[in-house]
C-alpha cells in the first residue's frame, strides 16, 4: 500500500469517527435556534467559547507533545505514563480551585448563573482526562476503539439534548424532583450543558480501563521535554481560541446578544467547511511525524497540500451553491438568515486557516514550534484589533472579513517561514488557480442564482470538470501507484 493510499485511509477513518460528532452537534443547532431565540442562544454560544478556552488551557499542548514524543522516545511507556500523570494532578487542581470559586468567577466571567460555570468545570475535567487515552488509541492505530468512544460521547450528550429540548415538553414528562430543584428557575439551556457533563463522564467511564492499563512511571526528564514542546502550542491554541470565538464576544458586548447569535448560527455552516479540516488532521498529524524521514517526504507533503485544497474549493462550492438547503438543515428558524451572507466569507477563511495547518509541518517537524506560537499571537492581536475597530461601525460584517484577513495573513507568513527553515516544493501557481477559479464561480453562484439550484449545480460540475480536466493523468499515476 502506497503510503498516500495509506494516509488517505487513515484520515477516512479518523475523519469519520471526529467529524461525525461535530456534523451531529452542528445539526442540534436547528433544535436550539427552533427552542431559543437569539439572545438564549448567545449564551450557549459563549458557554462553548470559554469550553474552548479551557481545554486549551488544560491540556497545555501536551497532546501533539505526546505524538511527538511517543514516536521518538525509546520508552514509550514512561511517555504515556508522564504526559497522563501531568494532565491527572493539573485537572485535580483546577477541579478543586473552580469548584471553590465558582460564584465569584462566573460574576467575572458573565455567567447568568454559578451552575452554568461549575457544570463547564466538572465537563472539562473528565474530557482533559481521556486526552492521552485517545491520543494513544490514534498513536496504535485503533480507529474502531477510537472511533467508537468518540462517536458514543456525542451520541449521548445529543440523546439526552434532545431529551430534555423536545421530547420532555412536548409529551409532558416530569423531570426527577432533584433536577428541577437543584436547576430551579435557571434558563432552559442549563440542560443543553447537563447534557454534555453526563455525556462527558460516560465517556470517562468506558475509556477507564484504558486508563488503568498505564504503568505510572514520571520522568521528569520527559516531562521536561514534553512541556517545552507542548507549551508553544498552548499558547498556539489560546491564540487560535481567539481568532475563532473572540468575534463573538466582541459582538455580544458592542451590538447585543441577539445580533450576536444571528451571526453564531450563521456561522455554523460555515464549520462545515472546519469539519472537513478537522477530518484531514486527524489523518494527517500522526502521518506527517511518520513519515518525516521518507526519502520522499517533502514531495509527499506538496501533493498533500495541493489535493486538500482541490478538496476543499470544491467542498466550499458546494456549500455556496446550495446555501439556503444547508440553512434549512442547520439554522431552521429563519430570524437568523439576515447573516447568511457572512458565510461565504467564513468558508474561504476555514479553507485558508486548513492551508495554514498543512504548512506548519515545517515548525513541528523542526522543532521549532515556538514559530507557530508567533504567528498564531500575531493573527490573534490582529483579530482583536480589526473587531474593535471595525464592529462599531460594520457589525458582524467586520468580524467575518476580519476572520478571513487574520488567516490569509498566517498563512502567507508561515509560507514564507518555512521556505526558509523546511523548504517544500510546493505547487502554489496550481493551487491559487483552482482557488481562483472556485471563488469566481462560487460567487457568481451566490450572488445571482442562491434560489436557482440548476443554475448553481451546472456552475459547480463546470469547476469539477476543470479540475478533472487538469488533473487526470496525475489521479491515474496515484493509482496505479497504489495497486503496486
Amino acid at each position: 500500500m502506497s503510503t498516500l493510499k495509506r494516509f488517505l485511509k487513515d484520515t477516512i477513518i479518523y475523519g469519520v469517527a471526529s467529524v461525525l460528532p461535530k456534523v451531529i452537534s452542528v445539526l442540534l443547532v436547528k433544535l436550539k435556534t427552533n427552542v431559543f431565540g437569539p439572545g438564549t442562544f448567545s449564551k450557549d454560544v459563549t458557554y462553548y467559547i470559554y469550553a474552548a478556552y479551557l481545554n486549551v488551557l488544560l491540556t497545555y499542548g501536551m497532546e501533539t507533545a505526546f505524538f511527538r514524543f511517543f514516536t521518538k522516545e525509546k520508552e514509550k511507556g514512561k511517555v504515556i505514563s508522564t504526559s497522563f500523570i501531568s494532565l491527572l494532578v493539573t485537572t485535580l487542581l483546577f477541579l478543586i480551585l473552580g469548584l471553590s470559586f465558582a460564584n465569584s468567577l462566573s460574576v467575572f466571567f458573565g455567567f447568568s448563573s454559578p451552575l452554568f460555570l461549575k457544570i463547564l468545570i466538572i465537563t472539562i475535567f473528565f474530557d482533559t482526562l481521556v486526552v492521552i487515552p485517545f491520543a494513544y488509541l490514534r498513536v496504535n492505530n485503533r480507529p474502531i476503539r477510537f472511533a467508537f468512544y468518540k462517536v458514543g460521547n456525542v451520541l449521548i450528550s445529543a440523546f439526552f439534548v434532545v431529551l430534555f429540548l423536545w421530547i420532555v415538553p412536548k409529551f409532558n414528562i416530569n423531570l426527577p424532583t432533584v433536577m428541577t430543584s437543584v436547576f430551579g428557575q435557571t434558563p432552559q439551556v442549563i440542560y443543553v450543558f447537563f447534557a454534555g457533563v453526563i455525556a462527558s463522564f460516560i465517556t470517562f467511564l468506558l475509556m477507564f480501563p484504558i486508563v488503568l492499563k498505564i504503568k505510572f512511571k514520571f520522568d521528569k526528564l520527559i516531562l521536561k521535554k514534553l512541556l517545552n514542546y507542548g507549551l508553544p502550542i498552548m499558547v498556539g491554541g489560546l491564540a487560535y481560541a481567539t481568532n475563532e470565538n473572540l468575534d463573538k464576544l466582541l459582538l455580544n458586548d458592542y451590538i447585543g446578544e441577539s445580533q450576536m447569535g444571528i451571526y453564531s448560527a450563521c456561522y455554523k455552516i460555515g464549520v462545515f467547511m472546519a469539519l472537513f479540516i478537522t477530518a484531514f488532521r486527524m489523518g494527517a498529524e500522526p502521518f506527517f511525524f511518520n513519515h518525516a524521514n521518507k526519502k520522499n517526504a517533502k514531495k509527499t507533503y506538496a501533493t498533500i497540500l495541493t489535493y486538500f485544497s482541490i478538496f476543499g474549493a470544491v467542498f466550499m462550492f458546494v456549500i455556496i451553491a446550495y446555501i439556503k438547503l444547508f440553512a434549512k438543515i442547520v439554522i431552521g428558524s429563519e430570524t437568523y438568515y439576515q447573516a447568511l451572507n457572512i458565510v461565504p466569507i467564513i468558508l474561504l477563511a476555514n479553507l485558508m486557516l486548513g492551508i495554514y495547518h498543512n504548512l506548519s509541518i515545517w515548525y513541528k517537524l523542526t522543532d521549532k514550534t515556538k514559530y507557530g506560537m508567533y504567528i498564531s499571537v500575531f493573527g490573534a492581536i490582529l483579530t482583536i484589533i480589526l473587531n474593535i475597530i471595525f464592529i462599531p461601525t460594520y457589525g458582524y460584517f467586520a468580524s467575518a472579513w476580519a476572520t478571513l484577513f487574520v488567516y490569509t495573513s498566517m498563512t502567507l507568513i508561515s509560507y514564507l517561514l518555512g521556505k526558509k527553515h523546511y523548504p517544500v516544493p510546493y505547487q502554489f501557481q496550481k493551487i491559487i488557480s483552482y482557488l481562483g477559479t472556485s471563488i469566481i464561480l462560487s460567487y457568481i453562484s451566490f450572488s445571482y442564482f442562491q434560489a436557482n439550484y440548476y443554475i448553481s449545480t451546472i456552475l459547480l460540475l463546470a469547476f469539477i470538470g476543470i479540475v478533472a480536466f487538469f488533473e487526470m493523468n496525475t489521479i491515474k499515476k496515484m493509482m496505479n501507484e497504489s495497486e503496486k
